[in-house]
């Protein structure tokens, strides 16, 4: 019996699933969740989606509705947790990743666990790990484990939309050095069982709010800070800034992105000032421009090598200065 045929014994055999990601949750996070929770139901048996936190709004099309949060429920997430007989861990490496609160659930709760994760170096707290940092996504793991446990008959465009969108937006519309062959064979296997990527495009590219493109302008004309150098692009917004611009969740996501568009950058980190901390995101171009390692080192993060993610609690200022004065240390002229 393969891991995927023994993840799909142990749902079968539960009575009680509960399905959790990290915090700050993203395509992949929401994509892989909602794929396994439709996956579990189509197999008969009964699951509960418990996050930190809320998803962007952008991402309401894809049916945010199952999700309990421990930030608006916790009396509810407390009880699903008390009540599991298999907890899924997906799209994080470590108890940390979902906050204390849900941390002290998942740690004291003494039943079965499942990781089934993409991020390097993934700490020993589950039972049964499909851990596998090759993959492009957690999204494309939940694929294979729906097609490798002998259940693809039961694959269909409700199964598959979120499971594409968590494939497409974890590997940056299939950009990113980590889409494999086998990546575009999973994309074909939910086409043809009935996903409609153009909507989920349109979904994901087309539902800007007029204040998200105006601190998107502002965030590329005003705040944007080139080190030519090394090659690099700055971008940070205060707190100040965003609320000047009406900022909601996730209006920020493309910037770094966007700034690694520019002609000539290898890197790009993006900073934001929110919930009593500096957030980053780091994007890089090639193997030979890792970012989780600077990332790790610096700024309470890590991550893939060419995206990854950190904090700082600093001011904006202090730790673009920060940046400024290590990246000769990670980056060459």
């Amino acid at each position: 019996m393969n891991i995927y045929e023994q993840i799909a014994a142990e749902i079968r055999s539960a009575s009680q699933i509960v399905i959790t990601s990290h915090k700050s949750p993203d395509g992949d996070s929401i994509g892989s969740s909602l794929g396994l929770l439709r996956f579990i139901e189509k197999l008969g048996s009964s699951a509960v989606v418990c996050h930190p936190d809320a998803a962007p709004d952008s991402l309401e099309w894809v049916g945010l509705d199952p999700i309990l949060l421990m930030s608006d429920q916790p009396g509810q997430v407390t009880k699903a947790f008390e009540q599991a007989d298999l907890i899924f861990c997906l799209d994080y490496n470590g108890t940390d990743r979902i906050g204390p609160d849900m941390q002290t659930l998942l740690e004291a709760a003494t039943c079965k666990k499942v990781m089934i994760d993409h991020h390097l170096h993934p700490q020993d707290f589950a039972t049964l790990m499909m851990s596998d940092t090759s993959s492009s996504s957690t999204a494309q793991l939940i694929t294979e484990l729906v097609i490798e446990s002998g259940h693809e008959a039961l694959l269909d465009a409700h199964i598959g939309a979120p499971l594409y969108l968590g494939i497409l937006t974890d590997t940056g519309s299939f950009r990113f050095p980590a889409v494999q062959p086998r990546t575009h064979e999973l994309v074909a296997i939910l086409l043809a069982a009935g996903v409609q990527h153009h909507l989920i495009h349109e979904a994901l590219n087309d539902n800007n709010t007029e204040s998200r493109l105006r601190l998107q302008g502002y965030a590329m004309s005003e705040k944007l800070e080139i080190l030519e150098d090394y090659h690099v692009a700055i971008i940070s917004l205060t707190k100040e800034e965003l609320a000047k611009y009406n900022y909601q969740k996730g209006d920020t996501d493309s910037l770094a992105n966007l700034a690694l568009s520019i002609k000539g950058m290898k890197v790009a980190i993006m900073l934001a000032e929110r919930e009593g901390m500096v957030k980053m995101s780091f994007r890089s171009k090639g193997e030979e421009n890792p970012v989780n390692t600077l990332a790790a080192d610096h700024f309470n993060g890590g991550g893939h090598a060419n995206a990854a993610g950190g904090m700082s609690k600093e001011s904006v200022k202090e730790t673009v200065d920060k940046i400024k004065e290590v990246i000769p240390d990670y980056f060459s002229k």
